[in-house]
């Protein structure tokens, strides 16, 4: 049995692109387009040469084009500081004191929580806005300050 050139291409961007669905690295699917681009170099009739080449050029340009599409994107918020992670962020508290440590025991959907005052804020009573969820620990800001 004879098999092609671009058989071999065509087979090689298949399993790149199996190994991307195992492994979830969407970058395979990059080089599968330039190996997919070799497929087509050999249907054309180009030589070895030529569809490395042209399977080189599609896919580190392909790969290098999705990198810095991919960091050029505003970073999210970190999850613990993500109203679309945790619903929590933004609610309102109340804070009846302040201990030493800087922590207080706070009422938040009907139960008790221990909260810690976000750095750079002076401890004081009042209303405060939760700015970040750690663990079981709730982050708060003053109402008035927080954003």
């Amino acid at each position: 049995m004879d098999v092609s050139q671009a058989t071999l291409w065509w087979l090689a961007a298949g399993l790149a692109v199996v190994a991307e669905l195992a492994s979830g690295t969407f970058y395979l699917l990059m080089i599968a387009l330039g190996l997919g681009c070799g497929a087509l170099a050999a249907h054309l009739g180009l030589n070895g040469a030529g569809q490395v080449a042209s399977a080189a050029a599609v896919g580190a340009g392909a790969t290098a084009l999705w990198h810095w599409r991919r960091y050029s994107q505003p970073r999210g918020l970190p999850a613990r500081e993500n109203r679309d992670v945790n619903l929590d962020i933004g609610d309102a508290v109340a804070v009846a004191a302040w201990a030493a440590d800087r922590t207080a025991r706070v009422q938040h959907r009907g139960t008790d929580w221990t909260a810690r005052l976000q750095p750079g804020f002076a401890a004081q009573p009042g209303p405060h806005k939760v700015v970040a969820v750690e663990g079981n620990w709730l982050v708060l800001a003053p109402t008035d300050t927080a954003s």
